[in-house]
């Protein structure tokens, strides 16, 4: 079938969520559960010495208060914690007297009430012997780590020692933190020789594993289930900090238990985007053209475990490099384990390469939208193979033709309002890559007209279920209301972890081969092509009351032993790279601020960008999507970070209140436009990624164009009031 365009049409759960009949994971009601509370560390490294709990017990309502003496059989394996296949998070609370990071629970309440629980939780205390420790990178007892990652194609630090134009220049990326509406939780009922863990997360199948792996339990006594996630980000991708906590209370005690995590705790427990230095060298001839581009970058890190440093990745596939050096290197502190925030290393390294290209372009006394589209590539420099498809300079061209760029001026404070504010416009651009994950999808259609599906991936707002809609309502002309979309629940299929962008490339392509094959079996059962009428219609003239097919999807470059990973829990994605090429989504943003002169206040008035994400699956979603990533990008660069007391070892502004993120007054117009060319080269739906490449290279237009208004290069972030006065 040819692939048409898809049809504006509302989100398939809009109706749902705006009534408050989605429930997510911490809304399931059960007879007689109780509910939990964490008891947090109010140290940053050492030993618990007590527990004193009599006060706590005294508290009406309260059931048991569990401590390290009552999980000391938890453990912690690589399958446990792990996510994208690395070991993740090396240290589980409360099976031990050791205290890793500030924030870590020590203790657990359980009680009848939630209000009792709190009242406890508040009441125990807690005994330490502390030790010293180093909660940020830039403090004496850091430790980096001797070895760094490595990504070289060429001599590049001869090419840059040879260049007409040179930069070289640093940047540093401040802690953040994910703060999703949706708060982390845990509900586990046990039922029927069956551990239920109901939790907003985007790996049902891994979590669910890893459960059964720290409690030693078969993995068939666990059943994993998501139903919404109200956002992730990254955060929700393993098992947290008090998930297997509360399922293990949830099995002593017989009963069903429920914990939702304080946001102010989440600051000390859940992932976080970490603290990065990136230092940047470039060097071009007297056209523009890039010679060599050397890249490095330290990241903060926990002393445990193996979350990666992947800055320096994505930057060499964005533009025409003849030569590149790349490092990554990791410092080790005493905090909690950071983790994937959305476009987890992309966004940090798109900042700092993004504005250092416009750096080069001033130093050159070039437009920096034509430095990009000169050095504009059809080919991967790093490994020689072609891009399955690639739009940018379309994307960078058609987005400057909606902002208006020839308006820009180079020299900055030029541009004027009417009532003397500054205007500057800047420039970023993005890539990430376009993964794929293995599915087993069952696809059944009623002669009633009813249709269910049972496929793998997880609704985390970006509106996953619309995807698969579309391509049943494509393929089999079904009405919307009467699907029934089964998806976060190892009860109904395999589920794949959906992060990195790889929902959609995963999701569409499984539901729209289920659909050709049950058009195909149905055409077998009439014996004739299909007519116009609707599929359940001729399927009831067959005299059968439905028709079922199943089907496993397998990503381009991968053989069936990823469909055994998928059913183990364990990530088995593909991509970029592929057997004949490497996909990437692209991406150009333009951005308008006006710079208050006296007070130096800075707005965002305006921004355009411009997708090439393949085919579009749902353009009201697709528009939200980067939307929300341009919004993102606005809090990168003007509001947020995350501010560790080095003498506690606690993140200060651990709320809403002082974890500062834009509000609607922030926010100016934000137009989406999107390149709509399918990627037939990556899968049958022609799809790749767009969730995270929305936010790639946002913050780089927003710090572009204050220079462009002020005269003044911030290489840190955010930008305050007072870097500009």
């Amino acid at each position: 079938m040819t692939l048409k365009r898809t049809t504006d049409r509302p989100r398939i759960d809009a109706q749902e969520k705006v009534l408050g009949r989605a429930l997510y994971a911490a809304d399931q009601p059960f007879p007689g559960l109780l509910h939990a509370m964490t008891v947090p560390a109010k140290i940053a490294k050492g030993q618990i010495l007590s527990i004193d709990t009599v006060a706590a017990l005294n508290v009406a309502g309260v059931v048991r208060i569990f401590t390290h003496e009552d999980f000391s059989q938890i453990k912690t394996t690589p399958a446990a914690r792990g996510a994208y296949g690395q070991p993740g998070k090396g240290h589980q609370p409360m099976t031990a007297p050791q205290i890793r990071h500030r924030g870590e629970p020590v203790a657990l309440v359980v009680a009848e009430t939630l209000e009792a629980a709190i009242e406890a939780a508040e009441a125990v205390t807690v005994h330490y012997a502390e030790e010293p420790f180093s909660a940020r990178m830039e403090d004496d007892g850091a430790s980096p780590e001797p070895e760094a990652s490595q990504h070289v194609a060429g001599d590049a630090r001869a090419a840059l020692s040879s260049a007409a134009h040179v930069i070289d220049v640093e940047y540093w990326h401040p802690q953040q933190h994910h703060n999703p509406i949706e708060l982390i939780s845990t509900t586990a009922v046990f039922e029927d020789g069956i551990l239920q863990i109901y939790e907003g997360t985007q790996a049902a199948a891994a979590f669910a594993g890893g459960l059964a792996s720290m409690m030693g339990l078969e993995p068939q006594m666990l059943r994993g289930i998501s139903p919404y996630t109200g956002g992730g980000f990254g955060q929700k991708n393993g098992a947290q900090e008090q998930s297997v906590l509360v399922a293990s209370a949830a099995l002593i005690l017989r009963r069903p238990v429920k914990l939702v995590m304080p946001r102010g705790q989440l600051f000390h427990t859940a992932s976080y985007r970490p603290r990065s230095r990136h230092r940047v060298q470039l060097a071009a001839d007297d056209s523009g053209n890039l010679l060599a581009g050397i890249y490095e970058s330290v990241q903060q890190h926990s002393r445990y475990d193996g979350f990666s440093c992947e800055n320096g990745v994505n930057p060499p596939r964005m533009y025409n490099y003849r030569t590149w050096s790349g490092s990554d290197r990791i410092v080790r502190v005493d905090t909690q384990t950071p983790g994937h925030q959305r476009a987890p290393h992309e966004q940090a390294s798109s900042y700092a390469t993004e504005c250092a290209l416009d750096e080069l372009a001033e130093a050159l006394g070039m437009d920096p939208v034509a430095l990009r589209i000169t050095n504009d590539t059809q080919r991967d420099p790093m490994t020689g193979k072609p891009f399955s498809s690639r739009h940018l300079a379309e994307c960078l061209r058609r987005g400057a033709e909606l902002f208006g760029w020839d308006r820009r001026v180079a020299q900055a404070g030029v541009l004027r309002t009417a009532n003397g504010d500054f205007v500057g416009l800047g420039v970023g651009c993005g890539n990430y890559k376009a993964s794929m994950s293995p599915s087993v999808t069952t696809l059944r259609l009623s002669a009633s007209g009813r249709c269910e599906i049972a496929t793998s991936g997880h609704e985390m707002g970006q509106g996953i279920r619309s995807v698969i809609a579309e391509e049943l309502i494509d393929v089999l002309g079904l009405e919307p209301d009467k699907l029934d979309i089964r998806i976060g629940d190892t009860g109904y299929a395999p589920q794949h972890l959906t992060a990195g962008s790889w929902g959609v490339g995963s999701a569409a392509p499984a539901a729209r081969a289920a659909a050709l094959k049950l058009r195909e079996q149905l055409g077998l059962l009439t014996g004739a092509p299909l007519s116009e009428e609707p599929v359940h219609v001729q399927l009831a003239r067959t005299r059968r009351p439905s028709l079922e097919v199943s089907i496993e999807t397998i990503p381009l470059g991968k053989d069936r032993q990823v469909l055994d990973q998928m059913r183990k829990g364990i990530p088995a994605t593909s991509g970029p790279e592929y057997p004949d090429f490497l996909a990437f989504s692209w991406i150009a943003h333009f951005a308008e601020v006006h710079v208050e002169p006296s007070t130096g206040r800075v707005r965002v008035k305006r921004f355009v960008s411009v997708a090439d994400c393949g085919r579009v699956m749902n353009r009201r979603t697709a528009e939200s999507q980067v939307r929300g990533g341009v919004i993102w990008g606005i809090g990168a660069a003007l509001r947020e970070a995350g501010e560790t007391d080095p003498r506690y070892g606690g993140v200060l502004n651990n709320d809403l209140a002082e974890y500062v993120v834009p509000v609607n007054a922030d926010i100016g117009a934000i137009d989406v436009d999107f390149i709509e060319e399918p990627d037939t080269n990556l899968n049958i739906s022609g799809v790749k990624g767009l969730g995270e490449v929305a936010m790639v290279g946002a913050t780089a237009a927003i710090v572009n164009a204050v220079y462009n208004a002020t005269g003044k290069r911030i290489r840190h972030l955010p930008i305050r009031i007072e870097d500009l006065l």
